[in-house]
Parts: C-alpha cells; structure tokens; sequence
C-alpha cells in the first residue's frame, strides 16, 4: 500500500509510473459517418487517478465506453488507435472480458436494479467469483466502505436516495475486484454534500486498494480536488493535460470551469476561443 501524504490526505505521485491503461492516437466513429474522438492519447498508471474534464457532450464518455468495451451497442467503434491495458491489447475484447481483465465501468445515471435490495445487487456483480468465502468477505468489505448500504441492505435499491445509488454503483463495480474503475459523472444530479461524500470515497479507495480510477466529471473543481492528473477534452479532443495543481493554476481552466470568470484576463479568454476555433 502506498502511503498518504498528512497534510494533503492525498497519496503521493510517483514520479514516471508505469501506465497501467494507455489510448494512443483513439478515433470514435458513430454510424460509420459521425467522428466523435479525434487523436485522443490517453494514460493512466497504476494506482493512479485521473480526471477527464470538459462541457457537456465533449466526448468524455465515449472515451470511457472505448476503454470499456461498450460503443457496440450504440452503434460506435473504435476506427483508429490502440488501446492497452497491463501492456496488452484490449481492442479485441468484449465488455465481459475487459470485466475479467480488470477493467470495470460505472455508467452516468447508476442504472441499479431497483427492484433488487442493495446486498442483492452486490451478489449480482460476483459473477466471476466461484469461491463463496470470498463473496462473503467482498461483501462485508463494501458495507464497511459504505456504512450508509449497510443500514438499508434489505431495502429495495429503488428506494435509496441518489448518493446511496451512486454509492451501490461502485460498490457494484468493485465486487469484481478491478484494478481500474472507469467513473462517469458519478456527482450528477446530487446535494452538494453528497459530492463530497462521494469524491471522498472515491479518493479513499484509490489511497487504500490502490485501484486506479479514470473519472470523467462536469464538476473539474470537484475532480481536480482529488485528482493526481488531469485531460481536458474537447470537441472530441485532448486539448490540455497536466497535474491537478497545474490545470487548477491555469487561467483558462480556472475562467471557463472553475468559476473564475469574475476575475478573468480577458485577453487570455480570447487567447483561448482562439485556440478552441483552431481546434475545432
């Protein structure tokens, strides 16, 4: 296990990691006709945690769908690049098997069986898990990080409040024991108070199971809070990357996601629509 910075409550970065997932040059095509992710190149590494920022239909989530598998059933396919994973093509694979690699995805929304109490929708993710012991002790371990599941474990997950769902979803997901935890939006349509409540779990199960997490997030100053390193993404783009204190600097990031505008250089604001035309 890696230690935790006192001050920060982060864990440290580690100065050239190894990347654990890689997305050289990515192109998305939907329909054969409409190009949706252009040259996106992507790492995370191990134990890492990475933030995908940017506006509302950027591309952000294709990219997550790309990693895990699941542009198929919307038509979409990976038309150019390569993705790996521990060093191995992933391309190939199938959702399931990128599941069994290690690759897990917690969809925008939750999408819970709502008719299902929350231990059920656990046991549902086991799958893959022939040993009952295990699934026993998976169990156990999720209600420990997710005391609120633990006092409705016999509720129907329909019921739950939204941030008890969005908390089931990646209790859910980490029932496979993934090493990397692809999170889309996982702070839509929640309180304020529950956003950190959720991001402070997501920054406790990288610190502690060292699993990697690749976040896509609306929220950057939310994201960039717990982050290690950040992409920002759009019109299908990488347009920027650096380290959490270096985008959160950043006049550009701070004026168009972080609220700054208040205070904004406006010749830097133009500086940058220059740049998003160029781009586009």
């Amino acid at each position: 296990m890696r230690t935790i910075d006192a001050r920060s409550g982060r864990a440290p970065i580690v100065e050239n990691p190894m990347a654990l997932l890689s997305l050289n040059n990515i192109e998305v095509v939907y329909d054969r006709v409409f190009l949706a992710v252009k040259g996106v190149s992507i790492e995370v590494p191990e134990a890492g945690l990475v933030a995908l920022l940017g506006a509302n239909g950027a591309g952000k989530s294709t990219i997550l769908k790309a990693i895990s598998g699941l542009l198929a059933p919307e038509r979409g396919e990976v038309t150019r690049g390569e993705i790996t994973f521990d060093g191995a093509d992933v391309l190939a694979l199938n959702a399931p098997d990128r599941v069994r690699r290690g690759i897990v995805h917690v969809l925008e929304g939750r999408r819970v069986f709502g008719h299902l109490t929350p231990a059920e929708n656990l046991l549902a993710a086991t799958s893959m898990h022939r040993d009952r012991a295990r699934v026993s002790a998976l169990m156990t371990q999720m209600f420990e990080l997710f005391p609120r599941l633990a006092d409705r474990a016999n509720a129907k997950a329909g019921y739950l409040s939204g941030g008890e769902q969005q908390m089931l979803a990646i209790a859910r997901a980490l029932m496979t024991q993934p090493r990397l935890l692809l999170l889309d939006e996982p702070s839509l349509g929640l309180a304020p108070f529950l956003v950190d409540e959720i991001f402070d779990i997501v920054r406790k199960i990288n610190a502690e199971t060292e699993v990697a997490v690749l976040l896509v997030e609306q929220n950057a100053a939310a994201a960039l809070e717990i982050a290690h390193s950040a992409y920002l993404v759009e019109n299908g783009r990488i347009v920027m990357n650096g380290t959490a204190e270096v985008l959160r600097a950043n006049p550009d990031i701070d004026a168009a996601y972080l609220g700054g505008g208040y205070r904004t250089d406006y010749h830097a604001i133009k500086h940058y629509r220059r740049r998003r035309r160029w781009l586009a």
